[in-house]
């Protein structure tokens, strides 16, 4: 028995494929490259795992029927370009998958759909039915209607949120190098690191921003590894049948010891930015943070930003430093007459709809 016995027993694994997994040098969509992974995704599902696929590349599906030699820089044209794209990359999975007679489904995501709960419920209950029916479901970022400040970012950090909202077994990562290396895989020296159990094991290990190590994009795939709360292995797309049968190909990062997180707290975690902040005083910080207790009126000494009832917000002490996130219930705008009240003085000279906590505890994460 293997370690990663956990991948190749999954009842239902979550794979990320990205663009360069899936589009020719020039950058454009590759039909042969889609085949050979859906090849790999077809056989796993026929030996009874359900199969939840985070495809890449709408914008690079586009950039052919607009005439676009390149990836746009500016938001606008790479909205028009997704427009164009999902439909046509959609189109691809449909007519590749339907050679194993499966039926694929589009599911479109926005960070909203992981930050408004009643969003979540309704995104987990409409991907839970597709699989009950034997729909693979094809899930990518809502790239049309996404912005610069609201967007996943890279599709790694959303398919560990799919994870957590499908209740995934695994999760697999394909990227364009074959593993997580201890520096750039182009040069000499560079070792594969098989196993993750711990961040102790990336200690004083280069990552980079975006990409490859030392280049970008293993940050990405680390983060996603380590909310995705459940084995992940990262690998190429030529390793995907290997990984996916829990060879030991690519590297395998345990989901560690701590409890799984819930939905709610994930969510306010990975999947939202505080849209302003509210400052603590020491007393309010040790509360949250160590007693996980409500935030009151009482503990506040400022606000930043400008908010809304029910948005979320960071919570920073008197050094500025994040504390913790959580849904408030004033707008920034209401704050500055609270602070340092307790609820009782509030209910008492403001009336009973005062008398309530700023953020309440079922509402909040803790991120220091």
């Amino acid at each position: 028995m293997t370690i990663r016995k956990a991948i190749g027993s999954a009842r239902r694994i979550v794979v990320k494929a990205g663009s360069s997994s899936l589009t020719t040098p020039q950058g454009t969509i590759d039909a042969n490259r889609i085949d050979a992974l859906v090849d790999v995704l077809a056989a796993r599902r026929a030996a009874g795992t359900e199969i939840v696929f985070v495809s890449s590349g709408a914008i690079a599906a586009g950039l052919g029927p607009l005439g676009l030699a390149r990836r746009p820089r500016d938001l606008a044209t790479q909205q028009a370009a997704a427009s164009v794209g999902q439909g046509l990359l959609v189109a691809r999975y449909t007519a590749s998958f339907a050679r194993y007679g499966l039926t694929v489904g589009q599911v479109l995501l926005t960070p909203d759909d992981m930050m408004r709960r009643s969003h979540h419920r309704n995104a987990q209950r409409a991907v839970g039915q597709l699989l009950a029916l034997g729909i693979v479901p094809i899930v990518n970022e809502n790239d049309m209607v996404a912005t610069d400040e609201i967007r996943f970012g890279d599709n790694d950090r959303l398919a560990a949120l799919v994870a957590h909202l499908t209740r995934a077994d695994a999760l697999v990562l394909l990227s364009d190098v074959d593993a997580l290396y201890t520096g750039d895989p182009s040069r000499p020296g560079a070792a594969r690191i098989e196993e993750v159990r711990t961040p102790a094991d990336l200690a004083g290990i280069e990552l980079g921003g975006s990409g490859r190590v030392g280049t970008g994009g293993m940050v990405t795939k680390v983060e996603a590894a380590r909310i995705a709360g459940v084995p992940v292995v990262l690998t190429n797309a030529a390793r995907a049948a290997a990984a996916l049968a829990g060879e030991p190909v690519g590297t395998y990062f345990h989901p560690g010891d701590a409890p799984r997180m819930s939905s709610r707290n994930l969510w306010l975690a990975h999947a939202t930015t505080g849209q302003g902040r509210v400052v603590l005083d020491a007393g309010a910080v040790e509360a949250v943070v160590q007693r996980r207790k409500s935030l009151l009126p009482a503990g506040v000494t400022g606000v930043q930003g400008e908010f809304a009832a029910g948005d979320p917000v960071d919570l920073v002490g008197a050094d500025g430093l994040v504390v913790a996130r959580g849904l408030v219930n004033y707008d920034a705008a209401e704050i500055p007459e609270l602070m340092g009240r307790s609820t009782r003085w509030l209910a008492r000279e403001l009336g009973p709809e005062y008398e309530r906590e700023v953020i309440h505890r079922d509402h909040l994460v803790v991120l220091a």
